[in-house]
């Protein structure tokens, strides 16, 4: 008996270790659970990692009067309290109007991961990409000097970035936006798909690994791929025009290429798509076999897909809501217009 059972756990085992090899070989990669080796791929040598910006840079991102109206922070489309996006379609910002391109916000966790930024990948990196929504007119709708008046009217917040980087820092437009960004590196989700590639055999249920397998051979992987399993640039419409193509003007960048979204935390980021128009993950994954891999993905197949991306909801950082600083009289007050 006790021979049968060894054979069955060696079987079994054997059998992970060729689904995490194929995995591998698919281009599919782990978050490491090396947390020496998790900040070689999340630091910024330009932009160090420190308790003290992140902290700081926790508060800025939290704080709603950075905006022109003094409703809006960066939490209020990326929520941090659920998928790290707004839930949806297309986002709502400035005098509660929505996205001019119908385009939906995609999440800000393991948005480190990602080789640029945005839908059209006209950022670099989350210090670059920081920039944009705060003074996008659709979105924050503020200014570089309204957003160093904020931070500079309150004793608090210059005594906190005097904290971050010395008694001589010079607060600017650009430290903010890259204090908010110092932050934003540290929210990863490591999920059971990452311990299992790590080698914990029992991390993913058997429906999730045999959903890998199916990911995996359809093709899925061919996009979704690297750490994010997603993040990179790729042509939309492949194999067949995306049935809400026509919802916003959004066609890519100048070369049609668009932003592959992150499949973590999938299950939590409806709706999909750039524009926000599926809202039933299986519909998203049977589109996007359509569009993308020239192909019908069948229901079976579907639902074995989606159980394996139920394996990429990961554990999300622990926070507490942070405290802001009192607003002062020199404070600038909401434009409400």
């Amino acid at each position: 008996m006790k021979k049968i059972v060894a054979l069955t756990l060696t079987a079994a085992s054997l059998m992970a270790s060729s689904l995490v090899q194929d995995a591998k070989n698919a281009g599919l990669m782990p978050i490491p659970s090396s947390q020496t080796e998790l900040l070689k791929l999340i630091d910024n040598p330009k932009n160090p990692i420190t308790k003290a910006k992140v902290k700081l840079g926790e508060k800025l991102y939290m704080d709603p009067r950075l905006s022109r109206s003094g409703l809006i922070s960066c939490n209020t489309c990326h929520n941090l309290m659920e998928g790290g996006d707004d839930g949806v379609g297309p986002s709502t910002g400035h005098m509660w109007r929505h996205n001019p391109h119908h385009l939906n916000a995609p999440t800000v966790y393991n948005a480190v991961f990602f080789g640029s930024q945005f839908w059209d990948g006209r950022a670099k990196d989350l210090e670059e990409q920081a920039q944009g929504p705060t003074l996008a007119h659709p979105e924050m709708a503020a200014t570089k000097e309204h957003i160093e008046e904020v931070v500079k009217s309150m004793p608090q917040y210059v005594k906190a970035f005097k904290k971050a980087y010395g008694d001589n820092v010079k607060i600017t437009f650009e430290k903010i936006t890259d204090t908010i960004a110092n932050f934003e590196r540290t929210l990863v989700t490591p999920a059971p798909f990452d311990a299992f590639m790590n080698g914990y055999k029992e991390a993913m249920t058997p429906k999730q690994k045999e959903g890998l397998k199916t990911f995996i051979q359809v093709g899925c992987a061919s996009c979704h791929n690297g750490v994010a399993l997603g993040g990179e640039m790729n042509v939309l419409n492949v194999a067949a025009t995306y049935k809400y193509m026509n919802v916003g003007d959004f066609k890519g960048d100048k070369n049609g290429m668009v932003k592959v979204p992150t499949l973590r935390n999938i299950t939590e980021t409806a709706p999909y798509f750039h524009n926000g128009m599926i809202w039933n993950l299986k519909d998203a994954i049977k589109e996007m076999g359509r569009i993308q891999l020239g192909m019908k993905i069948t229901d079976k197949q579907a639902e074995s897909i989606e159980a394996f991306l139920g394996s990429l909801t990961g554990k999300k950082p622990h926070m507490m809501m942070p405290m802001l600083p009192a607003s002062t009289n020199k404070t600038p007050k909401p434009n409400l217009n």
